[in-house]
């Protein structure tokens, strides 16, 4: 009867453990699973960081293409008018020119 009894303290014992270790398993899991759901969240934190940045950068880019063509633009019309002041100017240049010349004829005669 003592042998039954040993045995039944060592089977009971092997299952105090394994209910131990499985417990310590358990918990273990449950910690990793705690730290994995907060670097989870704080990765889908920086991820709409992130996205918020991209976001703003497109809208930033978008307004200074937009900015850029109306600059271009503003270039082109400022360029046609000064080439046209320029021809301007040469035909008033032009102009004086032959007023002077026909001052200088009165003059001589």
């Amino acid at each position: 009867m003592e042998v039954i009894q040993e045995e039944s303290i060592d089977a009971l014992a092997s299952l105090e453990q394994r209910i131990t270790r499985a417990v310590q398993v358990v918990t273990n899991l449950r910690s990793e699973n705690d730290q994995l759901q907060q670097r989870l969240a704080a990765a889908q934190q920086d991820l709409n960081t992130v996205r918020a940045e991209r976001d703003e950068a497109q809208a930033a880019s978008a307004t200074s293409r937009s900015e850029h063509a109306n600059l271009e633009q503003k270039v082109r019309y400022l360029s046609a008018e000064l080439e046209e002041l320029r021809g301007e100017r040469k035909q008033v240049k032009s102009r004086i020119e032959k007023l002077l010349n026909q001052l200088d004829l009165l003059s001589a005669s």
